[in-house]
């Protein structure tokens, strides 16, 4: 996995930061040959600064690091997207990401990236629930498993009562009362929903198998 930072004439290569879990597009940024190392060895994103003349991790100041977790060159190598899970807002601004604009909608995110921001919210509340005691998720684990899972029935149960009648006003609010709870029961249990997604891949590539050779 390399670069080839000698086809630009200052050497250096553009990189599109991508929040891993979400898929939203934070920032652009442009790295040298030093910086590149130094964001592999270190697994928080370096950039080397036009403005400033030297290398950047950008954090350095705010706190706000990028917590690589993959890096893609282009196919031709003069190009680079970053995956990485942001400490904080990424924008100087204050804002998720570098293209949103203050005051503004925030730029949409995919149903499946807006579970990851809620994923990531219901973890914090698990870690930290000193930032916010008085949270309905923080409540949910002081009571522990036992409730976390009665509710998740619960809602399970209300779910497929408006299935069943074809409620179809009130079936998305009790299907996101299900998914919030089940969340919530994964972040207890020690899961993500990355673990529950791996089984479905695995599901899914066995049975693509098995439709090839038949």
């Amino acid at each position: 996995m390399q670069l080839d930072f000698q086809k630009m004439s200052d050497g250096l290569v553009p990189a599109v930061v991508q929040d891993a879990a979400t898929g939203q597009v934070l920032m652009l940024g442009y790295v040298n040959e030093e910086a590149w190392e130094k964001t592999r060895q270190e697994g928080r994103v370096t950039f080397f600064s036009r403005s400033k003349g030297r290398l950047w991790t950008k954090g350095e100041t705010s706190g706000n690091y990028l917590r690589v977790v993959s890096l893609h060159p282009d196919c031709d190598s003069d190009a680079l997207l970053i995956r990485a899970i942001p400490d904080g807002p990424t924008c100087h601004r204050g804002t998720t990401s570098c293209f949103e604009q203050p005051g503004q909608l925030a730029l949409p995110v995919a149903p499946v990236g807006f579970l990851a921001e809620l994923e990531r919210l219901v973890q914090r509340r698990h870690q930290h629930p000193e930032e916010d005691p008085n949270s309905y998720t923080a409540s949910l684990f002081r009571k522990g498993m036992p409730k976390i899972a009665q509710k998740v029935g619960e809602e399970a149960v209300e779910t497929v009562i408006d299935a069943v009648a074809g409620n179809r006003e009130g079936l998305p609010g009790e299907a996101a009362d299900l998914l919030y709870h089940l969340l919530v029961l994964l972040t207890a249990a020690g899961l993500q929903l990355d673990d529950v997604v791996a089984v479905l891949r695995q599901r899914h590539s066995t049975i693509s198998a098995g439709q090839r050779r038949e």
